[in-house]
């Protein structure tokens, strides 16, 4: 179940599929899970100093009995967990149990007081040999412009949220990145499947997937595909990490099939109201009680006088 690596305008090269430890693993042992998703077929970890999973990546690649050239270590600075960004990657280096990490990203502009002074100490970082390549997460165009005019070396990557509902509203950024080289990484791409179910989009999915004779989670994969995107996803679940391994060996969307995702996600996300009320008919048949209690909340919500989608 192959994904092909992508090469990084420094050079060095990147799995195009991570596996996540943040969001709701955050402040969890993710040991096992990241066993499991090494064992799957998984080389590149995700984590960050502010999800406090480090040290359990590094307690499953350790037990993995994986050489260092086969697995590829992504995190990240945060100033809620280092006062600065020399302080940030030497604790994250000895969470992880290493001497260098792959990717060190700055995870948002709003972790540094300058995005300037900022950018200079993770060159510095990357001169030291302290991460082989150095990027940024959750910038939008205006950071990466300011960052810009005075970086000597371009982030290899920006990570940011990433789905059909928010493209348009983050084509700006995505096409500024491609510009200059800047791969973009699409983490909480499954919006529109875990938490928008019911908008738009489902239905370019489903067609796309029907065709393919796939799940309308992969169609999503192949969607960021498309658009020369690398994948940051997790689950709990050893069946659906080899369900989204399996999209490096399926066939592509058609031009079509992207175009009409994207028309789709250009109408946006089904409102919150919409959302509940579609859960709570899911779980009508499974759990009544948790039915009432979910209908109860959306007929709240419509009181409150908020819109149905």
């Amino acid at each position: 179940m192959p994904f092909n690596e992508v090469v990084l305008n420094d050079g060095n090269k990147m799995p195009t599929i991570a596996f996540g430890t943040g969001s709701k693993w955050k402040g969890h042992d993710v040991t096992t899970l990241v066993e499991q998703a090494l064992e799957s077929g998984f080389s590149h970890v995700d984590t960050a100093a502010v999800y406090q999973t480090e040290q359990y990546v590094a307690t499953a690649i350790r037990e993995s009995g994986l050489s260092r050239s086969e697995f590829f270590v992504t995190t990240k600075y945060s100033r809620y967990t280092a006062e600065s960004l020399p302080e940030g990657i030497q604790q994250s280096l000895q969470n992880l149990e290493l001497k260098q990490v792959d990717l060190y990203l700055i995870h948002s502009p709003m972790n540094v007081p300058n995005l300037q002074t900022a950018w200079k100490e993770m060159e510095t970082i990357q001169a030291q040999g302290l991460a082989r390549s150095i990027g940024v997460s959750n910038y939008l165009l205006k950071d990466l412009e300011t960052t810009m005019v005075t970086a000597k070396v371009t982030p290899a990557v920006n990570q940011i949220s990433l789905n059909p509902y928010n493209y348009t509203a983050m084509k700006s950024t995505i096409d500024y990145c491609k510009k200059h080289g800047i791969v973009v990484e699409a983490y909480s791409s499954l919006a529109p499947i875990t938490r928008y179910p019911g908008g738009p989009v489902d239905v370019p999915l489903k067609a796309a997937a029907k065709r393919l004779g796939i799940t309308p989670t992969q169609a999503i994969f192949l969607w960021l595909r498309a658009k020369g995107i690398v994948t940051v996803t997790t689950t709990s679940k050893k069946d659906h990490m080899e369900e989204y391994l399996a999209v490096g060996d399926l066939d592509s969307l058609t031009e079509e099939e992207v175009l009409a995702i994207d028309k789709a996600g250009v109408k946006g996300p089904p409102s919150l109201v919409r959302v509940a009320l579609r859960r709570g008919y899911d779980r009508a048949t499974a759990s009544p009680t948790k039915a009432l209690f979910t209908l109860g909340v959306a007929s709240f919500m419509m009181y409150q006088g908020l819109r149905l989608w």
